[in-house]
């Protein structure tokens, strides 16, 4: 065999084997990404690449951007959730305790009036109480397989009376109509029930329930609404716990529908409010 033969067979057998080093770390590389986004759909970030390759240090400055982000945005709920619960106890202590001052200190004061108003302040105190015992208590769910298009006739047959009486139409569609989900029936329907109720109180006079899946295959349910829009500067605190501009509003049914989600792996978010129409969208995995 020629010296130019075993040359050719040399540079044919360096570029096979480099085409294999190349797959094998694509694959590589590949298996890692895929390690990397399931940690963080899971809210792991205690992982960390230890090779110093290039792919390993951009893939870990991505890790450290997600964590350093989760932290920031864990401080900023809990700096609202704080910020309102404060605002609740103070704002039914304060006059609570001036009142029993006062009763104290000066005898014309009207003894069963003023107590009459400490245990009216007392029981919205109470109450408050109530509301975040029923936030921090949110059962797991009991997942079982659901079809959507079932789900969602459920839906509208509870809150079609209700919807009729305030003047509104409600309406559902499912698209593939043999849509599965794996959810927990009975949370689910506090969650649309909580919208649609929020939707009649925007006097809305349609409510549609849509469901098909995105682009990356997730079942999304989008609840439609031509009600009053959230006001933009109120739209960033309407998940947070006890937050309400309603009069008498315990500000935890958009919070809690989130939390719902949540162990459900999925996500609610606010997609539109503006004059045209409200969208609320449950997000499933």
């Amino acid at each position: 065999m020629s010296t130019w033969a075993w040359i050719g067979i040399l540079a044919g057998s360096c570029i096979i084997a480099a085409l294999l080093t190349a797959l094998w770390v694509s694959k590589r590389n590949r298996d890692k990404v895929a390690y990397m986004m399931d940690s963080l759909e899971d809210g792991e970030t205690n992982f960390r690449f230890r090779d110093n390759t290039a792919m390993n240090r951009e893939l870990n400055r991505i890790r450290s951007i997600v964590e350093r982000q989760s932290v920031r945005n864990e401080e900023v709920s809990w700096s609202k959730l704080f910020r309102v619960i404060t605002h609740e106890m103070m704002n039914t202590v304060t006059p609570i305790a001036a009142l029993s001052d006062a009763l104290a200190k000066d005898d014309t004061l009207d003894v069963k009036a003023g107590l009459e108003t400490i245990s009216s302040s007392s029981k919205e105190l109470i109450r408050f109480v109530e509301s975040y015992r029923t936030f921090t208590k949110a059962a797991p769910p009991v997942c079982k397989t659901l079809l959507v298009s079932e789900l969602l006739d459920r839906v509208v047959r509870l809150n079609e009376v209700k919807a009729h009486e305030c003047n509104a139409v409600l309406t559902s569609a499912v698209e593939p109509s043999d849509l599965m989900l794996y959810a927990d029936e009975s949370q689910l329907m506090q969650v649309f029930n909580n919208l649609i109720k929020n939707a009649l109180e925007a006097t809305a006079t349609e409510i549609k329930l849509e469901a098909a899946l995105d682009s990356e295959d997730r079942t999304v349910i989008q609840v439609r609404n031509n009600g009053k829009p959230v006001p933009l500067r109120q739209q960033e605190e309407i998940f947070v716990p006890f937050y309400s501009t309603k009069s008498g509003g315990n500000g935890i049914g958009l919070s809690l529908s989130r939390r719902i989600m949540q162990r459900h792996n999925g996500s609610l978010v606010l997609r539109q409010s503006d004059r045209h129409q409200t969208v609320f969208a449950l997000i499933f995995p």
